[in-house]
């Protein structure tokens, strides 16, 4: 079991199966940042993906699954193809020379605040921080940020960045997936926003 599986049992039912497809995307979009060979070759397989999720709002996907599933799970759910390609931007601030995961984790909460019909969701860099550490390996993305408190409606999202600032107060090696620690933090910040 991972944590993302905790976060999913606080979403509403209907939308599980669309936060599920955007979260494999943002693992497609992990797997071509942080497993090519070379900055250049990561940036322009993101750029391919960017473009194909932007064009997603004015033609058929082509024949990749992913991008179908997308189609028919997630944008069907409220997100746009553009709302998608902000993600794959936002992984390009990742492989950058002097890179940050801002980006990134922000345009995954305001992708996943569609899901939920919330406008602007704050936070995402201090859950993209801690989900680069473990990914990587490198405890170096970790850093202590303080998101203000969160509003009840958007809770399910901040959940994730809840146990990104679990993670940088515990330092190295990461602390197991799912454990009674880590759910306990999650119910905390779903009754107080912290």
């Amino acid at each position: 079991m991972r944590d993302r599986d905790l976060v999913r049992l606080h979403w509403p039912e209907s939308r599980r199966r669309a936060f599920d497809t955007a979260l494999a995307l943002d693992d497609r979009l992990a797997e071509i940042a942080l497993g090519a060979a070379q900055p250049a070759l990561a940036a322009i397989k993101l750029a391919w993906w960017r473009d194909q999720l932007a064009a997603l709002d004015t033609q058929p996907p082509p024949p990749e699954p992913l991008l179908g599933q997308i189609t028919a799970e997630l944008m069907v759910a409220g997100p746009t193809g553009a709302d998608c390609s902000a993600l794959a931007e936002g992984w390009m601030g990742v492989i950058e020379e002097q890179p940050d995961p801002g980006p990134r984790g922000r345009a995954l909460f305001a992708l996943l605040g569609k899901l939920l019909g919330q406008g602007n969701v704050p936070g995402g860099e201090t859950f993209s921080r801690a989900d680069l550490a473990r990914r990587s390996g490198n405890p170096e993305w970790l850093r202590k940020l303080v998101p203000p408190p969160a509003a009840r409606p958007v809770r399910p999202i901040t959940m994730l960045d809840a146990l990104g600032r679990r993670d940088a107060v515990r330092f190295w090696p990461p602390e197991a997936e799912a454990t009674p620690g880590r759910s306990w933090t999650l119910i905390r910040h779903r009754l107080t926003g912290r």
